[in-house]
């Protein structure tokens, strides 16, 4: 397993939402590379940013800062936010990111995922976000009726292999996760998936841990690691 550091880019900054709220944010950062520079320096193996602008708008925003990190860092990215077109997702890539990750768009535009696939399978990751267990889109601004677990089991009818899972109400208030969601998720999950959600404590890397579900790949942590709750180092120890 990977503990992957967040960083969430919002006017420019590195910042965190409570819940995905917009108007609920901390700033952490004022450039987003020093919140790089920071993890690395901790010892991250990988990082995960996510284009909060873009995933409000629909279009990439903050591409410029993406390109600045992975230029000065000799450390892996995944990206996402706003990618909603094969122009975009191409962009996305050419600005250095090792792997995409699609939202909205991967549940709206069936031509859009598979024409992705096809040009870029390895590199893809869907987002699966949910509240109250019905999955979130459009940046969080809109909840479906439709179970998270359902959504899982259609990408994969279309050949999505990785996930990240992310349970909104627990994001930002570091109260840990929900284990039996996470087992629950593990069982539909046929390919490998990212956590993120609630992480607060190394006590909640090591439940996690402790659940021994081989397809789960990695721990996304955020305001956890910006508050001094635990060092990445230390978090990648607990799940190593």
């Amino acid at each position: 397993m990977i503990l992957y550091p967040a960083i969430d880019i919002l006017d420019g900054q590195a910042v965190r939402l409570t819940r995905g709220d917009f108007t609920q944010r901390t700033v952490y950062r004022d450039s987003p590379l020093e919140a790089a520079r920071a993890w690395v320096q901790e010892g991250a193996r990988f990082l995960h940013i996510v284009d909060l602008d873009g995933a409000r708008t629909g279009t990439p925003a903050n591409l410029e800062h993406v390109e600045r990190i992975t230029a000065e860092l000799a450390v892996p990215v995944q990206l996402g936010g706003g990618l909603r077109t094969l122009p975009a997702v191409r962009d996305a890539l050419r600005s250095g990111a090792e792997r995409v990750i699609l939202g909205t768009a991967a549940y709206t535009d069936i031509d859009f995922l598979d024409d992705v696939l096809g040009a870029f399978r390895e590199r893809v990751i869907v987002s699966v976000d949910t509240r109250g267990g019905k999955v979130s889109t459009s940046g969080w601004q809109e909840t479906t009726q439709i179970p998270g677990e359902h959504v899982i089991e259609r990408l994969q009818q279309r050949g999505v292999r990785s996930f990240v899972y992310t349970n909104i109400d627990r994001d930002g208030m570091l109260e840990g996760p929900d284990l039996d969601e996470v087992r629950r998720i593990a069982g539909v999950v046929r390919g490998r998936f990212l956590y993120s959600g609630g992480i607060g404590s190394l006590d909640h890397l090591r439940a996690l841990v402790a659940l021994r579900q081989v397809n789960l790949g990695g721990v996304i942590v955020g305001k956890a690691l910006y508050e001094g709750r635990f060092t990445v180092r230390e978090g990648q120890r607990a799940i190593d």
